[in-house]
């Protein structure tokens, strides 16, 4: 365990203290199994034992002897049951909690897609309402099911992961606690059957837990956090943000673009650090209209264009057969500080086309202070 994490929950009660919204914590670990769930039902007897108000909204135990040791005789809120075609579905009962009022809730699996039928279609949802509601919350979550990682997780793991949060959600915590261990002891800990029961452990050596992987999702937490804690340290102990001029990020996406979700992304993480605006530009041209682009890349824009209000960013549509321009326009209105934008395919037509608008684009920014990014 790291130095940060063997800290008492002192800081984490001063900031409950200060505000009648409710304060948010979450512990985050480079995968299943490095004891978040643990952690957080150790600090649960810790405030019982101090007088705090605190129930059990949702855990889950995975079946591990040790959790579910530690989970006896604390308050937990009883699970809502949900009839799901002909199955009955387990989920946290988030009218009971606001119903309680508790000072303290306990809500793990935060990117858990809810069953149909629920109030709000995910887990981070219904703890938005919690916090909305002045009862505050802790709650863990794996680095994987961080959405502006997603492509990253995808290149180590070679998965594609479901269920995901927004960048903002980690935004929004006042605290944000790494959980870690060594590859060696997370696969010690898989092998002794703490992790998975006997049946998976194979089947997770072969995936998640080789250690070349774990190692690499170790040091994307340990960057998560400390990215976090420094964007902290920025905005609320020196005030830095308000010393200078605010970054303002545009995406620029078209239905020719493969790689436009991962603008989106890249440029959502880069805001949230900075807790800044961002904008996604989509220039329709008379070649991109409705009659003239296939229902696959219509399709696919309209994903993408959603993927990035869930992430926060403003869209903006305009039609216009002038794209540097219609860039440029936008930069000045909205007082852009950095563009970021995919390269050119290898295809002729792309690279003559993009080329071009590259090139204009360049010319038009040339002497401000704004930055182009590339994305490969």
């Amino acid at each position: 365990m790291t130095e940060q994490n063997t800290r008492n929950p002192e800081r984490f009660l001063e900031l409950i203290k200060k505000s009648r919204k409710g304060k948010f914590k979450i512990y985050i670990g480079m995968i299943a199994g490095v004891g978040k769930t643990y952690r957080m039902l150790e600090e649960t007897k810790n405030l019982l034992l101090v007088g705090y108000n605190a129930v059990i909204g949702y855990i889950e135990t995975h079946g591990r002897e040790d959790t579910e040791r530690l989970l006896l005789g604390l308050p937990l809120v009883p699970r809502k049951s949900i009839f799901y075609k002909g199955m009955e579905i387990e989920e946290m009962d988030l009218q009971s909690i606001l119903n309680m009022r508790p000072e303290i809730v306990i809500v793990d699996e935060l990117a858990h897609t809810n069953a149909p039928g629920s109030k709000n279609s995910k887990r981070w949802q219904d703890v938005m309402d919690l916090l909305d509601a002045g009862i505050n919350v802790i709650s863990a979550i794996n680095i994987q099911h961080i959405e502006g990682l997603y492509g990253e997780i995808e290149q180590i793991a070679g998965i594609k992961v479901k269920e995901r949060i927004p960048d903002k959600v980690l935004q929004m915590a006042d605290e944000i606690i790494n959980i870690d261990l060594s590859a060696d002891e997370l696969i010690v800990r898989l092998k002794e059957g703490k992790i998975y029961k006997q049946d998976k452990i194979e089947i997770a050596l072969q995936n998640f837990f080789q250690p070349d992987k774990i190692l690499q999702l170790r040091e994307l937490a340990l960057k998560e956090v400390a990215g976090q804690v420094e964007r902290k340290i920025e905005n609320e102990v020196f005030e830095f943000a308000n010393k200078r001029k605010p970054e303002k990020f545009l995406a620029c996406v078209s239905t020719n673009y493969l790689n436009a979700r991962k603008i989106i992304r890249k440029t959502s993480r880069m805001a949230n650090f900075y807790a800044s605006e961002w904008y996604v530009l989509y220039v329709q041209t008379s070649g991109e209209s409705v009659e003239r682009v296939n229902l696959a890349s219509h399709r696919h824009l309209i994903n993408n264009l959603k993927l990035a209000t869930e992430l926060g960013g403003e869209i903006i549509k305009i039609k216009s057969n002038d794209i540097p321009e219609t860039i440029y326009n936008i930069t000045q209105e909205k007082q852009i500080s950095t563009i970021l934008m995919g390269l050119p395919t290898n295809s002729v037509l792309e690279l003559i086309f993009r080329g071009n608008i590259l090139r204009k684009l360049l010319k038009k920014i040339k002497g401000s202070k704004m930055d182009l990014i590339l994305v490969t």
